[in-house]
């Protein structure tokens, strides 16, 4: 595979509203984006760190420095055949999974093209459609969150998701089983709470929710153990797995009964291939979720989300419910069974991209 130039860009997209979870409030987003051109062929990659080491300790400065600094330079150097060759190239780069992760995706995206293959025939997914749920943030009130879950509902979503912190917990999933008795329903603290605070899991733990996701802080495989072992309710975790080896440990040790696969937490689809792997040998669901993705990277969300071990609802909603600008064509649309179509017609990650939209969306570009 030769790369013959690298662009570098960097888009303002705007939400339509604003998402608060744990970590706070996004009301738009600076996107960092990868092109690699090999001949007429293109590939595209989106990271999805964000401004502030919130979610994880990558941020668009940071990982934008990595790429130009680091990885592009090594990938113009190296000679490679497919994309599964391309972590032991950036292997001495220690973490930056994110970073990694958007290098990664442009090249199975172009590897995509060249080879005239849609990204799930690459990965061998089984799935033609993929479940999808929704996540809703923390609202200003109930009232509020009522009125998004019954529009939720009126969508045939799989299942809904809402965010907690402490103090918009226990009473707000009550009041929501209170009038959705039989809603598929989930909890996810984006590890806002202790295992001091078991007792606010204790008390959710009888109100039938699919999972409860990352309760508990990352690191804090042995304190999930603990508290999973008190809970019939299934722990999912999340940011605790950011790679095949983190799931090894979190599964032996019955940290959790699920996963949540986000492909740029553990470094790109290789190693999201290896969880997949580890999942299906050892009989554990697994589900994509989502980071707030302009449709570049929701088109590898959903190409992922067709491998056999993704067998629960995704984070992977319709385009149109994030943002106001489209970066691809064309979007993603929520069928009425409440799924999502998995590209099958273009190679790659199935979508075009609207360069225009790249452009009249731009803040920084780059030629490498």
């Amino acid at each position: 595979m030769k790369i013959d130039k690298i662009g570098i860009f960097l888009v303002k997209m705007e939400l339509k509203h604003p998402f608060r979870t744990s970590f706070g409030v996004t009301k738009e987003r600076d996107v960092l984006l990868v092109s690699l051109h090999s001949g007429d062929k293109t590939g595209w990659g989106e990271c999805v760190a964000e401004h502030g080491p919130w979610y994880s300790e990558e941020t668009i400065t940071s990982c934008k420095h990595t790429i130009t600094e680091y990885i592009i330079p090594w990938i113009k150097k190296a000679k490679f055949d497919h994309p599964k060759e391309f972590p032991s190239i950036v292997q001495k780069i220690k973490g930056n999974h994110m970073a990694k992760a958007c290098v990664e995706d442009a090249i199975w995206d172009l590897y995509g093209k060249l080879e005239e293959k849609t990204l799930r025939e690459l990965i061998k997914g089984e799935k033609k459609t993929i479940p999808s749920g929704i996540s809703l943030g923390i609202q200003q009130d109930f009232e509020t969150l009522l009125k998004k879950i019954q529009n939720a509902i009126e969508q045939k979503y799989k299942r809904i998701k809402i965010k907690i912190e402490p103090g918009w917990d226990v009473e707000i999933v009550r009041k929501i089983r209170d009038k959705y008795s039989d809603l598929p329903l989930m909890v996810d603290a984006n590890s806002a709470y202790r295992l001091k605070d078991e007792d606010v899991f204790l008390a959710l733990d009888k109100y039938d929710l699919m999972m409860i996701e990352q309760p508990l802080q990352s690191y804090d495989i042995m304190d999930h153990v603990k508290l999973q072992k008190k809970l019939s309710t299934p722990l999912c975790l999340d940011e605790s797995i950011k790679s095949v080896d983190d799931a090894r440990v979190a599964i032996e040790y019955d940290a959790c009964k699920i996963i949540n696969v986000k492909p740029a937490r553990v470094g790109g689809i290789t190693e999201t291939l290896k969880i997949h792997e580890l999942a299906d040998l050892l009989k554990i669901p697994l589900w994509c979720g989502g980071m707030l993705e302009t449709g570049i990277g929701r088109a590898k969300n959903v190409a992922v989300a067709s491998l056999s071990t993704f067998t629960l609802p995704n984070d992977i909603s319709e385009s149109a419910r994030y943002y106001t600008n489209y970066l691809i064509d064309p979007i993603f649309e929520l069928t009425e069974n409440g799924t999502l179509d998995v590209p099958s017609k273009l190679p790659g990650i199935g979508v075009s991209i609207k360069n225009e939209a790249i452009e009249r969306n731009l803040k920084e570009k780059l030629e490498l």
